[in-house]
């Protein structure tokens, strides 16, 4: 193992076994391009350079699981496997991110968060391990976990912004919404280019129901998205779209997915979920979407056998069957069959959670509502279970909403109002909630609110 004082640092100033000049710099362009969430992080694979450094691989690796494919793991592997080859030679910060990267190709993701935990203890500036960390814990439902993970990294690497929107996140998906405002406010202040930070805030205002100011925020700071992956870009524009939708302006919503949320990178998961996540919102809020799902469900079909996580396959599934492609079935299948033989960190939320789940987003996107009502309710107190953010599960809940109230049983208006009404008094800006909580209103036989 080398001494770390005579070797070359990173952006973040952790020593780094890799002599090659090339080398040293797209591992730079990877650890500074992943912290903040740029597309520079590819460099290192897209360049054609190859290398044996260890960290090399590592990072190399990492890129091939970020595909979140079903074949990810056999690209990453032939990397993984080169840097444990050479580990010896590493630094031994280097050698537990090698062995947490190995752990996430090989599935076993406790011990991934495990050695992440680990090594902000003890390497607390190594912010690629800190976000990877996040990124798992993020997959497994563990709030505190990414909480945890960017407060162990604060006091040592306060200096870089994008730290406070690592926490910032971590605060907001712990319901502690003013830390995380301040946090990420903190990081807009040291860099208003910190689109991490945007997301947390837009995060905090969306479940505030400060619509309008989180709408002029994300309008006023979206210049700023640019050389950035298609996930952050994307999923920022989401963001602004979904404070669209809450005000009751679908259509412009809708101009925001054909301009900003779909052709970025269709081939990638996170684009195409965005685009499901979307369509759907807007066609619940009553907005015609027109063809779109067709085109969408072209490249959903490809992830039928791909089982990654459950929060992915969901929203593939949803909209497989909203585009009426029989491939939908075959994944319903497919997640029955896997269910009971999936790892064992998120087998519980594969089984109790993912399945039923998707029972009732089948039933759903065809139509069954009382079916769709019964399964849905059966998920959803454990839908943080199968990962994903409180935003994004909120989908899950707008479409059972939707069966209860499309069942045509009183019963599940009565259910309906008990989600709805409680939602429309924290979030009286909201013109969709309002309709939504008058259409409720009027089915139960009682009078609508006062404006």
């Amino acid at each position: 193992m080398p001494a770390a004082s005579h070797l070359p640092a990173d952006p973040f100033g952790n020593p780094i076994s890799v002599s090659d000049t090339t080398s040293r710099r797209l591992i730079d362009d990877f650890a500074s391009g992943f912290v903040a969430c740029e597309s520079t992080a590819a460099n290192l694979v897209t360049e054609g350079h190859d290398d044996d450094a260890p960290l090399f691989q590592a990072y190399a690796a990492a890129l091939q699981m970020f595909a979140e494919t079903g074949d990810a793991p056999a690209a990453a592997r032939p990397h993984i496997d080169r840097a444990r080859a050479g580990a010896a030679s590493a630094t031994q910060r280097e050698q537990r991110f090698i062995e947490a990267v190995a752990a996430w190709v090989e599935g076993d993701m406790r011990r991934a968060v495990q050695l992440h935990e680990q090594q902000a203890r003890d390497f607390p500036r190594d912010l690629v391990s800190v976000k990877l960390g996040q990124y798992h814990c993020f997959n497994l439902g563990d709030c505190a976990g990414m909480l945890r993970l960017g407060l162990a990294a604060l006091p040592h690497a306060a200096d870089v912004p994008q730290v406070h929107g690592m926490v910032a996140f971590g605060f907001e998906q712990c319901h502690r919404l003013r830390e995380a405002e301040a946090s990420a406010r903190r990081a807009i202040t040291m860099q208003r280019k910190e689109p991490w930070a945007h997301h947390a805030l837009a995060h905090v205002m969306l479940t505030e129901g400060r619509l309008h100011e989180g709408l002029a925020f994300m309008e006023d700071v979206s210049e700023t998205w640019t050389g950035l992956n298609s996930f952050m870009v994307t999923h920022n524009w989401w963001h602004l779209a979904l404070f669209l939708i809450d005000l009751d302006r679908a259509d412009e919503a809708l101009a925001v997915h054909d301009r900003h949320c779909w052709g970025v990178a269709k081939a990638y998961s996170q684009d195409q979920i965005g685009a499901v996540s979307l369509l759907a919102r807007l066609e619940l809020a009553g907005q015609d979407v027109g063809e779109r799902w067709t085109e969408l469900g072209g490249y959903l079909a490809q992830h039928t056998q791909d089982q990654v996580l459950p929060f992915l396959d969901l929203q593939y599934l949803y909209g497989l069957a909203r585009a009426g492609r029989p491939e939908a079935d075959d994944l319903l299948a497919r997640i029955e069959d896997f269910a009971p033989r999936a790892p064992e960190a998120s087998r519980h939320a594969w089984q109790k959670v993912c399945v039923p789940a998707a029972h009732g987003l089948v039933a759903h996107a065809r139509g069954e509502f009382k079916k769709a009502a019964e399964a849905l309710g059966t998920a959803l107190p454990r839908m943080i279970e199968i990962g994903g953010s409180h935003a994004q599960r909120d989908l899950f809940g707008q479409i059972h909403v939707d069966a209860l109230v499309r069942s045509g049983e009183g019963r599940h208006l009565a259910q309906a109002l008990d989600v709805v009404q409680p939602q429309r008094n924290g979030q009286p800006e909201s013109l969709r909630l309002a309709r939504l909580a008058d259409t409720i209103h009027a089915g139960l036989g009682l009078p609508q609110e006062p404006r």
